[in-house]
C-alpha cells in the first residue's frame, strides 16, 4: 500500500523535489502531509498539491497520505474531498469506525506510518530525498 520510507511535505516545492528524485531513481513514493494538515491546510489543498506534482512526474507511482491527526471530522472531510489515503491517530474505536467508512468509499485509513523524512527540517530537499530513498 505505501512505500517503506515516506516523505513528509509542506507544499508544492517539497512534493516536486520528492517526485523528481523518485523519478530519477525509478522508485514508488509515499508523500505524507504535514502533521494535522487536514485542519490547517485542508484536504483540497493537499489534493491539488499532489495532483500538480503528479502531473509534472507522471511516471512515479505515488501514494499520498493526508494527516488528519486525531480529528475524526477531518477524516470525514478528507473522504468527501476524494482523498484516498488518510492517517488518523485518534482513539482506536473511532479509527475502526472511520476505517469502515473509508473502505466503503474505496479509501484507506492508516493509524500509523513508518518514520518519515520531514522536508521542513532540511536545507536541500532534493539531496535529502535522494539519500532517504536510496537507503530503502
Amino acid at each position: 500500500m505505501t512505500a517503506p520510507r515516506p516523505i513528509r511535505i509542506h507544499g508544492l516545492a517539497d512534493a516536486l523535489a520528492a517526485l523528481s528524485t523518485a523519478s530519477e531513481l525509478h522508485r514508488p513514493l509515499t508523500l505524507v502531509s504535514a502533521p494535522g494538515a487536514a485542519a490547517h491546510a485542508g484536504a483540497l489543498w493537499f489534493r491539488e498539491v499532489v495532483a500538480k506534482a503528479r502531473a509534472a512526474f507522471p511516471d512515479v507511482v505515488v501514494t499520498a497520505v493526508l494527516d488528519c491527526a486525531d480529528r475524526a471530522g477531518d477524516v470525514q472531510g478528507a473522504l468527501a474531498s476524494g482523498v484516498t489515503h488518510i492517517l488518523f491517530t485518534g482513539h482506536p474505536d473511532a479509527a475502526r469506525a472511520l476505517a469502515e467508512v473509508a473502505a466503503a468509499r474505496g479509501a484507506v485509513l492508516l493509524q500509523a506510518l513508518p518514520g518519515a523524512l520531514d522536508l521542513r527540517t532540511v536545507r536541500d530537499p532534493a539531496a535529502a530525498c535522494r539519500a532517504w530513498l536510496e537507503e530503502s
